[in-house]
């Protein structure tokens, strides 16, 4: 038999009820008995001392004369009423004989033979008159029907309880079944390969709601990872196939001419560069993967940016000189962060690197590092080359993409990747605008914004609006 977890926590909830029930209703009954008792006792005592007072000033006639008139009244129907002598034997009264009860005075409560009405359960309280003993009961089924009616609403009460909870506990079952079949369905149509279904969700925001949109969520990312696996691999296999034809193309040639020595190096140094390009491409991947697994985030320290993008502006100088190419740098005073130095400075490079091989001719290029009023670090490269269509800004950072303006340049792809792995390992946003145009040129200004309160490891952007992008000396702001 399932177990079901609904039904266990409904009848769960009955026990307690249960329990609950019974420790209102002990002290309630216990109070009942209590208080009750103690009236009646009291009136059986003032009872008694009515008759001795009566005993006292009419002797012992008169206190049977007034017995007997109380008992030919009729009004002892619920009363017990003896009086006896020294031994017992009665002299007035409605019971027959002295009960089962100690001539002593004092209470008890006893079961008593009240002839034809048989068996009652009485109250008794017994009082001495020099020679004579009184016996004054009442008998306890004046109070029956309302104890009876205690017990069956208890008993109601009970009742109503267990079926109601286990009522809930079915259709609850029933439900989370529903749900949970549902959920199935969906886990087995992904493990089977479909990998866009998703848990169904309601408008109404209960814990499995809430639980099925969190697992969708991590769904999507699965989908987004497995589809991005997929396209790494084919990407990989794609750009590798390049280095490693021509490799095989010039070690085969050298097998089948034999050539000069000369020659025979010639190829060598060229097949010496296709190696080196597939190690670079599989040591681009490696550092995508560090970054993404979180690696280097116990190389955290603090950074000052202007510094780095200043070395980094330098080291890249005197390429920029040989296109003509006017590089310039610009902050506004020391800007530390929080975060990993190598890192920071291969994301610089990268852009720069970007920046400088598509940038014409006589062309400018931009750097610069700003703090903003809200504490915030802004790196910005901007440059007037071919720039970058909107359509394609949320595609180059993906993994081996190249676009129809890079497809002549030297790379592989993963430069901006790389950019936009460092970002979301600092917590920051990456984003990409129009640069300035001229010649027919839209140009490209990219901004990596570094937030003071991100920590490591917080999603790109962190859910703030993007700032204005900072003014570059030598090239305008315009934002897409």
């Amino acid at each position: 038999m399932i177990r079901s977890s609904a039904v266990s926590l409904a009848l769960g909830y009955v026990v307690l009820g249960l329990l609950a029930l019974v420790l209102f209703a002990a002290p309630l009954w216990y109070a009942w008995e209590g208080t009750i008792r103690a009236g009646r006792v009291e009136i059986l005592q003032a009872d008694a001392q009515r008759l001795t007072d009566i005993y006292r000033r009419d002797g012992v006639d008169g206190l049977k004369n007034f017995i007997d008139a109380r008992i030919n009244m009729q009004i002892a129907g619920d009363r017990i009423l003896l009086l006896t002598d020294a031994s017992r034997r009665p002299l007035a009264g409605n019971l027959a004989a002295w009960p089962n009860v100690p001539a002593v005075p004092g209470d008890y409560r006893i079961q008593i033979d009240m002839g034809e009405r048989g068996m009652q359960a009485a109250l008794l309280h017994v009082a001495s008159l020099g020679r004579y003993n009184l016996l004054v009961g009442r008998d306890n089924r004046l109070f029956a029907p309302l104890e009876r009616r205690f017990w069956y609403g208890l008993t109601g009460a009970i009742t109503v309880l267990f079926i109601a909870g286990l009522l809930i506990g079915l259709i609850t079952r029933r439900a989370l079944m529903s749900r949970v079949d549902s959920i199935r369905q969906t886990i087995s149509a992904i493990i089977h390969g479909d990998l866009k279904h998703r848990l169904p969700t309601h408008l109404s925001d209960d814990e499995l709601n809430t639980l099925s949109r969190i697992i969708n969520g991590m769904l999507d990312q699965i989908e987004l990872l497995v589809h991005g696996v997929r396209n790494v691999s084919n990407s990989i296999a794609h750009d590798l196939r390049t280095p490693l034809a021509e490799l095989r193309s010039r070690l085969e040639e050298l097998a089948l001419i034999r050539p000069s020595s000369e020659e025979t190096f010639v190829e060598i140094d060229g097949a010496v560069a296709d190696v080196d390009r597939v190690i670079r491409i599989f040591d681009a991947l490696l550092r995508l993967a560090e970054i993404d697994a979180g690696m280097r985030r116990s190389g955290f320290v603090a950074v000052d940016v202007a510094d780095l993008a200043s070395t980094a502006v330098e080291f890249y100088a005197p390429a920029a000189e040989l296109k003509d190419i006017a590089l310039t740098f610009h902050s506004n005073g020391p800007t530390t962060v929080a975060g990993d130095p190598v890192l920071l400075a291969q994301a610089l490079s990268n852009l720069i690197d970007n920046a400088l091989k598509f940038a014409p001719e006589n062309g400018m290029i931009g750097v610069a590092v700003l703090r903003r009023a809200d504490g915030a670090v802004q790196i910005a490269v901007a440059d007037n080359g071919p720039g970058i269509t909107d359509p394609e800004k949320t595609k180059v950072v993906e993994r081996f993409y190249r676009g129809d303006a890079s497809r002549g340049t030297p790379g592989v792809g993963l430069g901006l990747s790389l950019v936009q792995a460092v970002a979301k390992l600092h917590g920051s946003a990456l984003e990409l605008f129009d640069g300035t145009p001229g010649d027919g040129n839209r140009g490209l200004r990219v901004v990596l914004t570094i937030f003071p309160e991100s920590a490591p490891g917080t999603p790109a952007g962190s859910g703030k609006a993007a700032a204005e992008p900072p003014s570059l000396p030598g090239v305008a702001a315009t934002t897409s």
